[in-house]
């Protein structure tokens, strides 16, 4: 663990890995909803966490490298399930690079339980982890100019729906009719850190690749 003052009243705390991230920010949480840690905000990222508002930052930071932080708690609260229509573009290649057939694609992602590590790049974007590690994909070559709102897609580690239209590298597999973002809704964002989220297939497309292909 690192820990590195930001401005007066903050402390960016850098870990090994997305999982001791989580496992952090849970623990931050759970001890400000105790009363033993007062901070304003508790921002996680892919290895980091961002706690500002401290009243005494310097006390804070510390004390952190000393906490014994458990590993990420089971969840026993409600999982959203967001459905999607496994139709995306990029489909068949991420297929290819699992070596399985088109419709598997659907089955092995809507298996998994998901839970959002992070939010970014976009107001109501999470950052998904709950894939194996073999099923990681690289991002496109070259970007999308527009990927469309509601796109459902895989990069690295991450599973993300995209809230609005935007540029985008990412592999699409899907689309789901969900809300990311509503500024009429309390609160706005469909996805928070920590959330768990299962993808519920609501369409399949069919196996166009080539037979034998796996």
């Amino acid at each position: 663990m690192k820990v590195l003052p930001v401005g007066e009243k903050a402390l960016l705390v850098e870990v090994a890995d997305g999982a001791e991230a989580q496992a952090l920010h849970a623990e931050l949480l759970r001890r400000r909803a105790s009363g033993s840690l007062r901070v304003r905000e508790i921002v996680p990222a892919a290895r980091t966490v961002l706690l500002d508002g401290l009243d005494d930052p310097a006390h804070v930071g510390a004390e952190l490298p000393g906490w014994r932080i458990p590993p990420l708690p089971a969840r026993t609260d409600k999982v959203l399930e967001i459905p999607v229509r496994y139709d995306g573009p990029d489909l068949a290649d991420v297929a290819a690079h699992w070596g399985v057939a088109v419709p598997e694609v659907a089955r092995i992602h809507s298996a998994a339980q998901f839970r959002v590590a992070f939010c970014g790049f976009a107001p109501g974007f999470g950052y998904l982890t709950g894939l194996p590690e073999r099923y990681e994909v690289p991002r496109r070559d070259t970007p999308r100019t527009s990927v469309p709102a509601g796109s459902v897609a895989l990069a690295g580690a991450y599973t993300g729906v995209y809230p609005r239209a935007s540029p985008g590298g990412w592999q699409l597999i899907g689309s789901t009719d969900a809300v990311l973002w509503d500024h009429a809704r309390v609160p706005a964002a469909l996805l928070s850190p920590g959330v768990r989220v299962r993808f519920v297939v609501d369409t399949l497309v069919a196996d166009t690749s080539p037979k034998g292909a796996r």
